[in-house]
């Protein structure tokens, strides 16, 4: 008769006797540079256990067989404790470096804790007493250390279940730091049009298209078909069953990124609005204030007040807005010959006008349609009567002559790419840098060409989503 169970019941008799537990992993979060206190990660615990259990409700998944558990409820037992000395005793720098290189910041001299990371997520296995660990694809070398480690210390070798890493909607990895390259739960109908209007979706184009793995990943798997939302004049509503069918339509151009975008956008919305509505409740409100805090501004006073924020007085590099331009034009300055006039794309609607002093240094075949790097939050400055809307970034050595060159962003950048210091990528930029507070100033001193010639403040590596910002000759530097 062959199997007569549809893909709903085969599910439900594989799930019937299986138990999930979901690890929100705090101490791993603070040993993270430590950059959230005991009491703010409390609160994120609390949030993300509630947001899961919307989520989850809103497609119709039973909490029963639902376990959440901390870190910190075993993890600074003795016995842990104990096994973590037992493993460090095992376990190479090379092989600890090499489990959590997907995962773990990699740096010229990372700090211990990022080497203790991948033990300490082997172990866990043990102790929550798990048959399966799942995780992105990224994790596949933490789980080939714990399946060659954990029989050493004689626990068990566990079964690793891995899902794919979905792109971002900006074209790049999906990352929590990159707002605009993910949509999060509890984001409002026009953040997520917003977000999706601004993604990567270029015509024909399949490849690290965050639109089309949204369809893919989310929507499929959650519904039996996908329309695609179109004017009757380009051939009206189309029903798709088959996600390939989408990606074929896509590829042969039979389906406008626009379109694609709407329907996408509808689809999301209304997974979304049942898990909105449960935060509606003032307590669900308080707590989301509470756990994700908006940036403390300062709205004036009397003089002097002494009540001002760490984070409006602390000088840290996420408070810079640096970005990746392309130069459209450059053009000698009217009324000063050391000076060039360029309009540089920052993925703004509109290029900025900048004002540079590299006559000497540079032609302007040499800057022209070139990939830079811009700091876009400085106060706009008429240089010889022209408005100059951003700073280019350039190394230079000062020894007499002097060289000057401009720092390159990764390959495939794009305009208006994010640039940020690692361990800073969360922070949100000041919208503009008041001159007498000289942020920029101040962070400068530390902003240094490696001698592998990569851009670094304090020893730690200037990024963008696609890799290290770089300069191709002056290594040490300084970076103005």
């Amino acid at each position: 008769m062959g199997d007569q169970q549809s893909p709903e019941e085969k599910f439900k008799l594989i799930t019937r006797n299986l138990q999930v537990t979901i690890l929100f992993a705090d101490l791993h979060a603070y040993l993270d540079n430590m950059k959230a206190p005991w009491e703010l990660l409390e609160l994120r615990v609390q949030y993300y256990e509630q947001v899961i259990k919307a989520m989850l409700e809103s497609i119709g998944v039973p909490l029963d067989k639902l376990k959440f558990v901390k870190g910190t409820d075993y993890q600074l037992s003795r016995e842990y404790t104990l096994d973590v000395y037992r493993l460090s005793s095992m376990v190479t720098e090379h092989d600890a470096k090499k489990a959590g290189a997907e995962v773990v910041k990699q740096v010229e001299h990372p700090l211990l804790s990022g080497l203790l990371y991948p033990g300490l997520q082997a172990l866990d296995e043990e102790y929550l007493k798990v048959d399966a660990q799942f995780g992105g694809v990224d994790q596949r070398k933490i789980f080939t250390l714990a399946e060659k480690y954990l029989p050493s210390l004689g626990y068990t070798k566990r079964i690793h279940m891995m899902n794919p890493m979905v792109p971002g909607l900006t074209g790049g990895k999906m990352s929590s730091s990159e707002e605009e390259s993910k949509i999060d739960l509890l984001d409002k109908n026009q953040e997520v049009k917003k977000k999706l209007k601004k993604a990567f979706c270029e015509p024909g184009n399949v490849e690290n298209n965050g639109v089309l793995s949204f369809v893919k990943h989310v929507l499929f798997p959650l519904h039996s078909e996908f329309i695609i939302k179109r004017d009757p004049k380009w051939g009206g509503d189309k029903v798709y069953t088959d996600y390939e069918e989408v990606e074929r339509d896509f590829a042969a151009e039979q389906i406008h990124p626009g379109d694609l975008k709407a329907s996408v956008e509808l689809a999301l919305n209304k997974l979304l609005d049942p898990i909105r509505k449960k935060f509606e409740t003032p307590e669900l409100k308080k707590l989301t204030a509470s756990a994700y805090p908006e940036p403390s501004k300062n709205k004036g006073g009397a003089k002097g007040n002494p009540k001002q924020t760490a984070d409006e007085e602390e000088v840290i590099p996420s408070r810079l807005d640096i970005r990746v331009g392309m130069v459209i034009s450059v053009e000698k300055h009217p009324d000063a010959d050391s000076l060039y006039l360029e309009k540089i794309d920052v993925g703004e609607e509109q290029p900025r006008t900048v004002v540079s002093g590299l006559v000497a240094y540079l032609s302007q075949e040499q800057l022209q349609d070139r990939l830079v790097v811009l700091l876009c939050n400085l106060k706009p400055q008429k240089m010889r009567g022209i408005e100059s809307q951003a700073m280019l970034l350039c190394a230079s050595i000062e020894e007499e002559p002097r060289k000057v060159e401009p720092l390159d962003p990764p390959e495939g950048s794009a305009p208006g790419d994010r640039v940020y210091v690692e361990g800073y990528e969360s922070g949100k930029p000041d919208d503009e840098l008041k001159p007498k507070k000289k942020v920029f100033e101040k962070l400068q001193v530390d902003l240094k060409i490696s001698d592998e010639f990569v851009a670094q403040w304090k020893e730690q590596n200037l990024m963008t989503k696609l890799g290290q910002i770089t300069c191709k000759t002056l290594k040490g530097g300084n970076i103005c």
